[in-house]
């Protein structure tokens, strides 16, 4: 396969000479700061993961995987604040249990009794007005 003759836009080679200050400025095997694999990173997002890996010598796989772990934050997802469960139409029920919870630990547990469901709104706002 014939290599093609891309030009490097002026931003990555600026970046390369930072690599190269680096790689010949270390000492034995060290790690690129965080701060350099940010610039390739924000510079692959812009031209390419394999133009800027090609030029910065960098590792095609470790740089793809950087640039797709930036575009989507990991969060830890918080659990759901509201959740509703329909039964089945015309189902009726008889008796509730409802339970309310705030972070770090109040936690209010209703069973409820009776044909008419109570005005849980109301019931929330009592809660979270004496917690």
């Amino acid at each position: 396969m014939a290599s093609r003759n891309v030009p490097v836009p002026h931003s990555i080679t600026q970046l390369q000479q930072q690599f190269e200050q680096f790689r010949t400025a270390r000492t034995g095997r060290t790690k690129l700061p965080e701060s350099l694999w940010q610039a390739a990173v924000e510079q692959a997002r812009e031209h390419g993961v394999n133009l800027v890996a090609h030029t910065l010598r960098l590792d095609y796989g470790g740089l793809k995987r950087r640039l797709s772990e930036g575009s989507t934050p990991r969060r830890q997802t918080a659990p759901p604040a509201f959740v509703e469960l329909m039964g089945a139409a015309g189902a009726r029920a008889d008796e509730y249990v409802i339970e309310f919870e705030s972070n770090p630990s109040p936690r209010m547990r209703v069973h409820w009794k009776g044909a008419t469901a109570p005005d849980w709104a109301a019931l929330l706002r009592a809660w979270r007005d004496v917690g």
